[in-house]
């Protein structure tokens, strides 16, 4: 490494420690003091200082970025154990927990609890030593959990560095990652229109976002983080509850958003009923209170059982529920052609919220809970906002209830449906159903599609509210005159759109495939197809088994293909594009000759430094007829080794995949297998 001046280092660290600083203003203390141009600002300069010096400070905000994906993530012991808590559901139990302690205690006194909100999210245990973030692990079984230490390190509320006047010289921080009510629905749209499963709860969508072996996954979540608790710790002695919350905070912690400290268990009780309360107004859900006994030297007297702590417990809230009567279902298709069946409820009051819809996820699902238009149902808010059918009374039917059968054809294009053998979701297959028309655009001018610059999201929504882009093929009607006075489009800017779809018009088949977002067809299926089908009239009407004949072709993705065009919406679509001046080559069709494709049909896995960019021996195997995959599985034909090869070498021993250098590579490539 280079040296580094005295001036560059100081001033590196600066940075570091007031970009940290205002992200813990920003994301624990929700009182920002700089614009997000002034942080992005100050993050670039960073950054730009790091690529220069070759020095990352530990606490430096740039690591939180996601990192490369994990195969497994590896264990953890707690040095400490990471106990649950037993739970409590009326006042008259908190009180019975209050006499266990004291006569455990034999204590005649009154004893001082913390009561704070209890946080439906997911229990981790966050490692510093000597002030810096080192590790982050779930709870696991209490003694052994799993280290997420990447994922964690992504989650802006996780301080990086100790702050303040006493570092421990090692401490393990608890407390819960959790996900706000109003993100958690915000997900859970995104994932419905991309036809993925909903998180049922917050606490779900926090474990399964922190459990992603892609980091970069859980840096695109919403988490926040509440402190609550110490597991192991050197340097640094507290004496109670109260005080450990209070370094919480001078350290740039966040902790529950209230805790009240109670002389006695009336005073708990009390404090219980104001979180109850307050509950409806807190943007995350609380789905109780804990109680705690404060003074840390009781606690250790008290001990613990066989996994709960005796000086702690859990008082549960009552979940939100109530009854009603369901007077049809409808099917309603997402932006991504994803189709779910949405409940039309007599309205119910439940938790202070008229709820008169709720969404019944997908048919699978109305199999399971056997719902029925006109069933009594019963209703709960899952997470006090989100509602769902818990049950089926099914003693109050009287026989006249009907049956609710999954969609024949899209309902509102009237294109094929499709459901794919092992999912749940049915999916409108239209290219010109106008419930997802400007994704389907926004696709087909994408750069790895047809590559229609200028159409972006903002305006093909823009077009489509204008009444300029209605369907599919109306982008090949647009003129310049369509586009000027509208926001955003001057001469230049209208008339470079233009002369973009103009450019697409001439596309290759590949491309053009890839660009109609065929459900299961990603760019190497593309390629494939066009591999083997000279032009786009021969796939029309073609049988899936002419596809699943292709290899590396899967089942699901040639019934997807075959389905797709023997649409006659979509066919009708298609050949309006040709009429309107679409014309496709194919250069990826070839006859497969002895010695032209000599990689047809191998799939390679690449691991360590290659002697060529990774980008450009993916391309190669590709065009000669390979697949080049992120991961080693029983399907790969080759692990193609570079220097220093990474842990795909052992995998691929372990599945006996055959591992190949370089110099075999290429003496394959040119003489063919």
């Amino acid at each position: 490494m280079k040296k580094i001046s005295s001036d560059i280092k100081k001033e590196m660290k600066k940075l570091v420690d007031d970009l940290n600083q205002h992200c813990h203003r920003y994301y624990v203390l929700d009182s920002p003091v700089i614009s997000d141009q002034e942080y992005d600002r100050l993050y670039r300069r960073l950054q730009e200082l790091e690529q220069e010096t070759g020095l990352i400070l530990d606490d430096s905000p740039t690591q939180r970025v996601g990192a490369p994906p994990l195969e497994k993530f590896e264990k953890v012991k707690h040095t400490e154990p990471m106990l649950s808590l037993d739970n409590a559901f009326s006042y008259d139990e908190i009180r019975e927990f209050d006499q266990r302690v004291r006569r455990f205690l034999k204590a005649d006194t009154e004893i001082a609890y913390t009561v704070e909100p209890k946080y439906d999210g997911l229990a981790i245990e966050l490692t510093y030593k000597k002030g810096i973030f080192t590790r982050a692990s779930t709870r696991g079984d209490g003694n052994v959990g799993e280290d997420v230490t990447r994922n964690i390190r992504t989650v802006k509320a996780v301080p990086l560095r100790i702050e303040g006047e006493i570092v421990p010289e090692e401490i393990d921080i608890r407390g819960e990652i959790y996900m706000d009510i109003k993100e958690l629905i915000a997900l859970n749209e995104q994932r419905k229109q991309a036809g993925e499963p909903e998180f049922a709860n917050p606490r779900n969508a926090a474990a399964g976002s922190i459990r992603q072996l892609d980091s970069s996954i859980t840096a695109k979540r919403k988490l926040h983080l509440a402190c609550y608790g110490v597991g192991a710790v050197k340097g640094i002695e507290f004496r109670s509850q109260w005080e450990l919350v209070g370094w919480l905070k001078k350290a740039r912690f966040p902790v529950p958003a209230s805790i009240e400290l109670s002389a006695d268990i009336e005073h708990v009780l009390a404090s219980i009923t104001k979180i109850a309360e307050e509950r409806d107004r807190f943007p995350f859900e609380a789905d109780g209170a804990v109680i705690k006994v404060n003074d840390f030297s009781l606690q250790r007297k008290l001990g613990v059982k066989t996994r709960e702590p005796r000086w702690a417990t859990a008082y549960k809230f009552p979940a939100h529920r109530g009854i009603t009567k369901i007077v049809a279902v409808e099917p309603s298709v997402g932006r991504l052609g994803t189709i779910t069946p949405v409940a039309a409820l007599e309205t119910v009051r439940v938790g202070g919220v008229n709820i008169s819809s709720s969404s019944l996820h997908n048919w699978d699902e109305i199999n399971r809970l056997d719902v029925r238009i006109g069933d009594t149902v019963e209703v709960e808010r899952a997470g006090d906002v989100i509602p769902h059918v818990v049950r089926v009374v099914k003693e109050d039917r009287t026989g006249d209830e009907r049956a609710v059968l999954p969609p024949a054809v899209c309902p509102v294009c009237g294109s094929s449906v499709e459901k794919g053998e092992g999912e749940v979701a049915y999916r409108c297959i239209g290219l010109n159903c106008a419930a997802q028309v400007t994704e389907r655009i926004r696709h087909y001018a994408s750069r790895t599609a047809m590559d229609i610059e200028g159409l972006g999201e903002k305006n093909v929504k823009l077009l489509y509210e204008q009444g300029l882009v209605k369907q599919f093929t109306d982008i090949y009607t647009l003129k310049k005159e369509d586009l000027l006075g509208l926001p955003r489009f001057a001469e230049k800017s209208a008339r470079n759109l233009i002369d973009a779809i103009e450019k697409s018009r001439s596309a290759t088949l590949a491309r053009f495939i890839f660009s109609l977002g065929i459900i299961h067809v990603g760019e190497y299926a593309a390629k494939l197809l066009a591999r083997n089908f000279r032009n786009i009239d021969d796939l029309y009407h073609v049988q899936a088994e002419q596809v699943e004949s292709i290899k590396q072709m899967g089942k699901k993705t040639a019934e997807s293909v075959s389905k797709f065009f023997h649409d006659d919406h979509n066919l009708q679509t298609l050949r309006k594009l040709r009429a309107l001046g679409v014309s496709l080559s194919n250069p990826d069709y070839e006859d497969g000759g002895p010695g032209q494709r000599p990689l047809e049909g191998l799939t390679f896995v690449l691991t360590g430094s290659l002697p060529k960019p990774r980008k450009e021996v993916e391309d190669l195997i590709e065009s000669l007829g390979g697949h080049a995959s992120g991961s080693v599985s029983k399907k790969t034909d080759y692990v193609l080794l570079g220097e220093s090869p990474g842990s795909k070498r052992a995998k691929a021993e372990s599945l006996g995949v055959p591992a190949i250098s370089y110099d075999e590579f290429m003496r394959m490539v040119r003489k063919g297998t």
